[in-house]
């Protein structure tokens, strides 16, 4: 089988409802789509989401088309790790960290997607499963909801069967914080998992003070406390705080998370398929986090489902409320894991 054509598409609107975390607005909906062709006839495809700019997922797809695209055409769609490298290796001199690992992790994942399909079975029956559904949270508790909109969400994400909720946190003082931390852990009770999430917005030593009032709080993890690229900040906070630190959302490939997990800068994994690189960048990324004991959490839900069916050490996948008219139910505050042939999630 060979690589024949690959088509790239774009949408880009604004979202209904904006959301906020500490250090952005999330005010729009937009998507780059891949298909990959082959001389047989089976196709894979992969969706790249962005949350705001209008412009990105444009971008993104003169990048796929004009220089990934043409590498990878007349390749075997099974070498996905021998592509990965070339492509890292063409990206190079421009810095493959940013819109060209999108574009490498777009890639990825439609040809994950193509070899599920040619076989006929899910990508992770490809990859090895370990569990046959994974746990799941809500994140639900954006900073432009008042304390009755995050009772509300709350209330909602447990009656759905959730087993915890995540809340956004660095939008104000320390005493909002707690207020509205607070109000949720009344809302969920304290068997709960309740975790925080600051999206970068504090330095060490503001972190290290919040930190300490969530832990108060009965926190599950204290997320992205810090700038991304801080590997030192992150090893003293977390030497410092019982609360475990989740981060890796805003790191860019396997590499990238080697410092992070051996100095001990995090508590819990949390790498994005986008940022990542995709399927196999994840899957890699879990399972040296596995060979330190370090659980991993998705961020976000969809594809990654795959990846934490496969790995020893998956706690939980990201995932917003369940749509009025889901055909997926909660089973015990999991996800049953998909049964489409290639990559799609419980969302697509």
């Amino acid at each position: 089988m060979k690589i024949t054509n690959v088509e790239v598409s774009i949408t880009s609107e604004a979202k209904d409802h904006p959301v906020r975390d500490a250090i952005q607005l999330l005010d729009r909906n937009g998507h780059t789509t891949l298909t990959i062709e082959t001389d047989e006839g089976v196709t894979g495809q992969s969706k790249i989401y962005f949350g705001r700019e209008e412009h990105s997922p444009a971008v993104l797809a003169m990048i796929i088309e004009r220089q990934l695209a043409p590498v990878i055409i007349g390749e075997d769609p099974a070498f996905i790790r021998g592509i990965r490298d070339r492509l890292r290796t063409l990206t190079d001199y421009q810095g493959t960290p940013g819109l060209s690992t999108f574009g490498m992790a777009a890639i990825d994942q439609a040809l994950w997607d193509l070899q599920g399909k040619a076989l006929g079975v899910p990508v992770w029956r490809l990859l090895g499963a370990q569990r046959s559904a994974i746990p799941t949270y809500a994140m639900v508790g954006w900073l432009e909801l008042d304390i009755a909109g995050l009772e509300r969400v709350s209330a909602k994400a447990m009656e759905q069967g959730f087993r915890g909720v995540k809340v956004k946190v660095g939008g104000g003082p320390l005493s909002e914080d707690l207020e509205r931390v607070g109000a949720v852990r009344k809302v969920i009770g304290d068997d709960a998992a309740l975790m925080v999430d600051a999206n970068q917005a504090f330095d060490y030593a503001e972190a290290l003070r919040r930190g300490r009032a969530y832990e108060q709080l009965g926190c599950r993890w204290f997320e992205e406390p810090l700038p991304a690229a801080d590997t030192a900040g992150h090893v003293r906070l977390a030497e410092k705080l019982d609360l475990p630190i989740a981060t890796g959302e805003n790191r860019y490939g396997q590499a990238a998370f080697r410092d992070l997990i051996e100095r001990g800068g995090v508590g819990v994994v949390q790498p994005d398929l986008r940022r990542a690189g995709g399927v196999t960048d994840c899957f890699e990324i879990g399972l040296l986090a596995a060979g330190f004991n370090i659980p991993y959490a998705s961020h976000g839900g969809g594809a990654h489902i795959h990846v934490l069916a496969a790995l020893p050490n998956t706690i939980y996948v990201e995932s917003g409320l369940l749509p009025d008219d889901s055909p997926i139910s909660l089973v015990d505050g999991c996800y049953p894991l998909p049964d489409r042939p290639g990559l799609a999630g419980w969302n697509d």
